[in-house]
């Protein structure tokens, strides 16, 4: 089994408590992925993030077709990081850490996502092919949504001085 990685940095105008407070909310998952994935949870219990969590949704990441996705927090600090896995889903690996740090003027947040695809020899035609530039595409995403939402108000405030 191939494992591949991806890792991104951002830097949001934001408290450490701030960016947690929006990222350890499972709800806001949605807000920050591509709308035509289609995402959608499907089950969750409504609570601020926090290990054993369980949450369940479906999207639609390629040529419109449904899927379903289990995810669970497996550790959780608050205010510092967090992990997220697959446990039912369309990677034989889905590992992602999320680690929020203070620094001046904000919060450096980086997110570690380890990943492996089933079918061997397919699975890596399939990321060659499709699936890396599916996930870099939806990273870009975030990146952009967050620096929406976050950071575009100081920008502003900055143009104005």
């Amino acid at each position: 089994m191939k494992v591949y990685k991806i890792e991104t940095v951002q830097h949001v105008n934001a408290s450490v408590e701030e960016c947690w407070d929006f990222f350890s909310s499972p709800k806001n998952l949605q807000t920050i992925t591509l709308d035509n994935m289609s995402f959608e949870i499907q089950d969750f219990d409504g609570k601020r993030m926090y290990p054993g969590q369980i949450i369940t949704y479906t999207l639609k990441p390629l040529l419109g077709i449904k899927i379903n996705w289990v995810t669970i927090i497996t550790v959780s600090k608050e205010n510092q990081y967090f992990i997220d896995e697959q446990r039912f889903g369309p990677y034989s690996l889905w590992h992602h850490k999320h680690f929020f740090e203070p620094v001046a003027n904000g919060t450096k947040m980086v997110d570690i996502v380890h990943y492996a695809l089933p079918l061997g020899y397919l699975g890596r035609i399939m990321n060659t092919l499709v699936v890396k530039s599916k996930l870099k595409t939806i990273f870009d995403y975030r990146h952009n949504k967050i620096e929406e939402l976050f950071n575009s108000k100081v920008l502003v405030d900055n143009q104005i001085d």
